[in-house]
């Protein structure tokens, strides 16, 4: 069994640097004003996300492609909307 060491003086510094930038992520927290409402605007994001993937799936089906597995393909595509209106609109 070994005994937990403990943290010496001099490697105080190195351990800040090393947890400043993973908490840098919490300073603010976007939301969007709806009639009075604050929504987390990741949610909005995943609400059109899926309006455009199912814009997608319909051109699909009027041009008659046929995809191999949309089990997959059509949460990653949402996923794919969702991220990039993220950064889109609110990085």
């Amino acid at each position: 069994m070994t005994v937990p060491r403990t943290i010496r003086p001099e490697e105080r510094p190195v351990l800040l640097f090393l947890v400043a930038p993973l908490v840098g992520g919490c300073s603010r927290a976007p939301s969007v004003d709806i009639l009075g409402s604050f929504f987390p605007a990741w949610l909005i994001c995943l609400a059109v996300a899926i309006v455009l993937t199912v814009l997608v799936r319909l051109a699909l089906l009027r041009l008659q492609r046929m995809i191999a597995a949309p089990i997959l393909v059509y949460p990653c595509l949402a996923a794919l909307f969702t991220f990039a209106l993220w950064l889109i609109f609110f990085y």
